[in-house]
């Protein structure tokens, strides 16, 4: 008698394009570790860790073609801490206390179903909130590891500050002559009789953008419901982004405000400036970024990072990335888990391989 051997579910998901031909599934993935160090006035740290160049992750995606210009899509995704095989974590409502998550398989990073046609996209599930992407695409550290803005790293955006769940999306078609945008909707889904709380985690966002030839400009505004107290309120977060290639070398930067209607007000603004220059088989960054908010003694930390990618193959690259950061009005920013007292500086050191597939 033979023996059967049972598959996985990814794998069988890995396969499923085996059976119709008609449509395309992939398992795809980042593997990202790094030696971390991280020096501060008060103590230092040496530890390894996850995603010091790009976010480590496992996910499966696949379309299928309806026919008539008309395709169907879904995109499971999960975050992965490769130092400790541990997943990622979710927020089910957008709020403080739906957080959950970090011990099995957790599709937190994207879980989408999707139509798709002449006249755009329609996506529903959870994704990156509108005004992240003006983070990230223009952060030549894709913000990850101890290079990353400022602006993200201590950004006042709250549960939705990089991704909603229980989202309605549309995304423009391509060919608008270089225009792009998306528009989202989201829900805290809390009961109706819940009072001041009801609205707590729902919310809305627009982002628009042109492309064109080497400029890319990108606007993007959002707001999300919260009951006003001494501590949360109402965010709002606006930004705008701008990209240029020149050759080699591509400058990147953005301005970042979020604001939170707390009952005493709280304002955060930032702005980041940036490039990365492609020599060989390698890529040089550089950025300086800064935040500061209104709170008591109006904290600020300005960031100066550099770093370097060495392009092994099209899949796998050694990195190195350098970045300190300076504090004033009371701020207690550090790098790589070190801390650092009121004011004070605080370094740090990435050297990792980063591997996808």
């Amino acid at each position: 008698m033979k023996k059967k051997h049972a598959l996985t579910p990814l794998a069988l998901l890995a396969t499923c394009s085996l059976a119709a031909a008609q449509s395309s599934v992939t398992l795809f993935g980042i593997a990202d570790a790094a030696l971390q160090y991280g020096a501060g006035s008060t103590a230092n740290r040496t530890q390894l860790g996850s995603g010091g160049n790009s976010s480590s992750r496992i996910g499966v995606r696949g379309t299928e073609d309806l026919g008539g210009g008309l395709s169907a899509g879904f995109w499971l995704e999960a975050g992965l801490t490769l130092d400790s095989g541990t997943f990622g974590t979710t927020n089910t409502s957008n709020q403080a206390a739906g957080t959950s998550g970090g011990a099995g398989l957790v599709f937190g990073r994207r879980s989408t179903v999707s139509l798709a046609g002449t006249w755009g996209e329609v996506r529903l599930g959870r994704d990156y909130a509108v005004q992240y992407y003006n983070r990230f695409e223009f952060d030549p550290f894709g913000n990850n590891g101890v290079g990353s803005s400022q602006t993200n790293v201590g950004s006042l955006g709250g549960p939705v500050s990089s991704r909603v769940s229980n989202a309605i999306m549309y995304f423009l078609p391509s060919g608008l002559g270089g225009f792009y945008g998306q528009a989202q909707h989201y829900r805290g889904e809390n009961p109706g009789n819940a009072g001041a709380t009801a609205d707590d985690g729902t919310g809305s966002g627009v982002r628009l953008g042109y492309r064109a030839g080497p400029l890319n400009l990108s606007a993007a505004h959002a707001r999300t419901g919260y009951a006003r107290t001494a501590t949360t309120g109402d965010i709002t977060s606006s930004n705008l982004g701008a990209r240029y290639d020149a050759g080699p070398f591509t400058a990147m930067g953005g301005i970042y405000r979020d604001r939170v209607e707390t009952l005493g007000g709280l304002v955060g603004r930032g702005a980041q400036v940036g490039g990365v220059y492609r020599v060989g088989t390698g890529e040089v960054k550089a950025q300086w970024s800064q935040y500061q908010t209104t709170a008591s003694g109006t904290p600020q930390t300005k960031k100066l990072s550099v770093g370097y990618v060495h392009n092994l193959s099209k899949r796998t690259a050694l990195y190195a990335t350098y970045a300190r950061v300076r504090n004033s009005g009371g701020a207690t920013t550090a790098l790589n888990s070190a801390t650092t007292a009121a004011n004070q500086a605080s370094s740090g050191v990435d050297l990792g391989v980063r591997h996808t597939f």
